[in-house]
This record gives C-alpha cells, sequence and structure tokens, in this order.
C-alpha cells in the first residue's frame, strides 16, 4: 500500500483570478501547521510575501497575491522553480475534471488506486502544458462528515427536536474538521500537487462537496438548524480551499458581490471561461435564483469562445420517464434526491429550457460548449444551434470508481429514446470518438486543446487510453 500523503501541508496551489493586457493575476495558497514560517514568492523580479488569511485544525493558510506577465513564464518558491503557461494569445490547453472521491471510505483508499488518473493527468501535463485546471464539481466527498456528532448522525432523515447556540457551534467544529480532513486529502496528492503548483485552477462546487443531494432534499431538512450550519460550513470550506478565498473576497472572485451564488466568468485571450452555480440557490423545484440566472442570461459580452462548466449535464436523456415510474418499484425511492439533482428532472423542466434557450442565445454570438462532471462516465452531446451545434462535454470520475457497465447501458437507452424539450433544437446523446457506446463506464478527464483557431478535446479513459481528438 503507498504512503498516504501528509496532511499537515499542501502547496503552492495556484488560483486564476484575472488575465488582462499586463498578464495573469494568481493567487497561490501554501498550507503548513500552525508556528511554522512560509516563505517568500518571487515572481517578475519581486519579492512577494504571503499573508494568512485563515488558521482552523491547527494549520496556516497562507496566500499570495501577484501576476506574472507573458515574458516570466513561472515564479520561485523556497527555493524551487515552477513554470507556468503565461502567454496565453496562441495555441493553449485545458484540462477538465469531476468527481474526486467516493461517498464512502475515500480516506482509506490506497493512494496510489485513487490518484491514478491524476497521475495520468500530470504526464499530460508534462507533455505539454496545460494553462488552467477546470474543476466541474465533486472535488470532495463530504458525505461522511455528519456522522459522529448526536445533532447531525441521523440527518437529513432524524432532526433534533431542539438546539442551543452552543450545541450549533460544537457542530460546526465537528463538520469542520471533518472537511478540512477531506479538503487535505486531496491537496497533499503529489500528482496534484504538481499540476496545482504549475496550473491555475477553477473551480464551481456540486452536492458532495456539501452534502449529497444539497438542495433536492427534503425542505425541512435543508432549512433545519443543522443543514444551515452545515451549508455554512461547507462554503466557508469552498471558498477557502477550492478559491484560496475568505468572505472578503467574495466580490472580486465572483459574479454576485452578496455572495447570494457563487458563479464566477474569467476572460482569457480568445476564450470565455464561465461557471453558474447550480448548489447555493438550488430548492427542491429550482436550480437556480435569479443571481445565478443573471450570468447565464446576461454575461458580459465577449467575442470568441465560451466554455460554459454546469455541474450536472445540461443535455441529458430522459430521466423525467425513469422519475414518473420509480414509485412502481421497492427501494428505488431513495434514488429521488439523484434524479432531482438533474435538468432533466420534471420538477426543472422551465428551468430547463430556461437555460437551454440562454445557451442558444450564446451560441448565435460565437461558440459554445458545456463541460459537466457528475454521472461518473465519460460521454458527449450536441444540441442542433444556428450557426452550428452546442457542444456538451462530459468527463466524470477522476478518482471515483466507475458505475457497472449496466449502468451506463440503461443511460444509453434512454439516450436512445431522445430528448429536445425546445421544438427545433433537437438534443443526441453520442459516443466519445473510437467508443461503441454513448456512455463510457471508466475512470476519465477531458483535455481541450486550441491550435491556430482550431479546437478540439480528448478523454482519457483508464482502461481504453485516449479518445482520437473530437473537432468542437
Amino acid at each position: 500500500m503507498t504512503k498516504t500523503p501528509d496532511l499537515r501541508r499542501a502547496g503552492p496551489i495556484l488560483h486564476l483570478r484575472d488575465h488582462d493586457a499586463e498578464g495573469l493575476r494568481l493567487a497561490a495558497v501554501v498550507i503548513r501547521p500552525e508556528g511554522e514560517s512560509c516563505g517568500t514568492l518571487r515572481a517578475g523580479d519581486i519579492d512577494h510575501a504571503a499573508r494568512c488569511i485563515a488558521s482552523l485544525e491547527g494549520l496556516a493558510v497562507w496566500r499570495f497575491d501577484f501576476r506574472l506577465g507573458a515574458q516570466d513564464r513561472g515564479y520561485g518558491f523556497e527555493g524551487a522553480q515552477y513554470a507556468v503557461e503565461t502567454d496565453l494569445t496562441g495555441d493553449l490547453r485545458f484540462a477538465f475534471l469531476s468527481c474526486n472521491g467516493e461517498e464512502i471510505g475515500d480516506m482509506g483508499r490506497d493512494p496510489a488506486e485513487r490518484d491514478a488518473m491524476w497521475e495520468a493527468m500530470r504526464a499530460q501535463d508534462e507533455i505539454r502544458p496545460f494553462a488552467a485546471l477546470l474543476q466541474g464539481g465533486d472535488q470532495i466527498y463530504a458525505d461522511e462528515v455528519t456522522t459522529g456528532h448526536p445533532l447531525s448522525e441521523g440527518w437529513p432523515e432524524d432532526l433534533p427536536n431542539s438546539t442551543t447556540e452552543a450545541d450549533l457551534a460544537g457542530l460546526s467544529a465537528h463538520l469542520r474538521a471533518g472537511f478540512v480532513e477531506r479538503y487535505m486529502r486531496g491537496l497533499a496528492s503529489p500528482a496534484f500537487g504538481h499540476l496545482a503548483s504549475r496550473v491555475p485552477t477553477l473551480a464551481v462546487w456540486d452536492d458532495h462537496d456539501i452534502c449529497d443531494g444539497w438542495g433536492s432534499l427534503p425542505v425541512e431538512a435543508t432549512n433545519s438548524a443543522v443543514g444551515r450550519t452545515l451549508f455554512s460550513v461547507a462554503r466557508e470550506m469552498y471558498l477557502l480551499f477550492q478559491h484560496g478565498a475568505v468572505e472578503a473576497d467574495v466580490p472580486e472572485i465572483f459574479v454576485d458581490p452578496t455572495g447570494a451564488q457563487l458563479g464566477w466568468q474569467r476572460r482569457l485571450p480568445g476564450v470565455t471561461l464561465m461557471a453558474p452555480d447550480l448548489r447555493s440557490e438550488r430548492g427542491r423545484r429550482r436550480v437556480m435564483g435569479e443571481a445565478g440566472w443573471q450570468l447565464l442570461e446576461d454575461p458580459s459580452p465577449e467575442p470568441g469562445r465560451r466554455l460554459i462548466l454546469s455541474s450536472v449535464p445540461l443535455l441529458g436523456p430522459r430521466l423525467s420517464l425513469v422519475e414518473a415510474v420509480m414509485w412502481l418499484w421497492p427501494g428505488m425511492q431513495k434514488y429521488e434526491d439523484d434524479l432531482r439533482d438533474q435538468w432533466q428532472s420534471r420538477a426543472h423542466r422551465e428551468d430547463w429550457k430556461r437555460a437551454l434557450r440562454a445557451v442558444l442565445k450564446l451560441r448565435a454570438q460565437g461558440p459554445v460548449t458545456v463541460l459537466s462532471g457528475e454521472i461518473h462516465l465519460a460521454t458527449r452531446a450536441e444540441m442542433a444551434a444556428t450557426p452550428g451545434p452546442v457542444h456538451q462535454l462530459v468527463a466524470s470520475g477522476i478518482a471515483h470508481r466507475a458505475p457497472p457497465k449496466g449502468y451506463a447501458r440503461g443511460l444509453g437507452w434512454l439516450a436512445w429514446l431522445g430528448e429536445g424539450p425546445l421544438s427545433g433544437h433537437g438534443i443526441r446523446i453520442l459516443p466519445p470518438p473510437g467508443m461503441r457506446r454513448r456512455y463510457v463506464a471508466e475512470r476519465n478527464f477531458l483535455v481541450l486543446e486550441r491550435r491556430a483557431d482550431d479546437w478540439s478535446a480528448v478523454w482519457h479513459l483508464e482502461e481504453s487510453g485516449p479518445t482520437p481528438p473530437l473537432a468542437i
């Protein structure tokens, strides 16, 4: 069994803040045991000092804020040099991933098995560096953090009759410790550390970053004192570990300065990256509130290509059929929140059509590609549009083990039935290049590449290897 990573230290971890005529604006996070010093970071002939943005669970979280011009090519920290892809005007590559963990027992897995696809991604970066690391949701699996505390042990089914402020403070401390342990497990991985110190990351969260099915669970559970405490701690940890940020940074990093939703947008030469937040405002009968819709429906006008991160697939099979008949089979009801999580749920039909109309409007302005995760499979889809299709690429399961092949075949059957809620804009679920089936049950990640003005995508599959390039 491979040695477990040191969960007391991580970094530097780069976060992409902005890009303009002066180059990249970055944040670099370093995590050390409290009381241990943090050196300086040298970039562009300037020495930068870190400031401590958080202390928790015996750890200090340090952050450097700095710039790299196109000519700088990297930075130095504590005697080591880290190359960074800084000239983004020509050819470039992005990596996209999701589902970095599992619901049960993830902390006890053999690191060599768990992080095998991270190692494959690191090898790809060494062949040709990535310009950004796009993380599409479920960067941790926090499902087990509620165990071990009397207030949350039975949540969401069992709710305490009453709670005091002292009770909730104790619950917050318990949850925070669980989140920190899981985040540090991922950040301390050698393969992730190699990538994150050289490739700026951008992340959108999904349900497991909070708990399984957050927003699709019964309202009395999510709106309870335990539910709101869980969401508050999960949000604090998401800001800190996935964005290197605290509450005061929200107006600078996210589109909504109030923080009601945590969608973001970044503009790079010739491409805009955007990610609506599908969790902060989610309810059993809505995917987003108006703050979230504004990013999708009224983004800043930018020329060039758009890459939209949707933490659950925007183009999908007819899951509403499963919802309609699930009550006929005993035991199927436990999957209700999983189905309601999807855009294709009967409960979200109008929201789904609204989102598709917004994407079609963006497609009329330039090429649009949707990147999604969530389903632990690799697949792709197209929606008919003018002047050309909207592509969706799903890469899911960087660490989560693949589901049974029968699960993939069942989704393929649903996809064969077709789905197209907007007249004249049919949706087709298609196999990744070189694959026979629409859904591939292998762990995977995605590489997007721009050469000249041509874009392509390659899935890297654990067993089958890289697919042929798909022109997008």
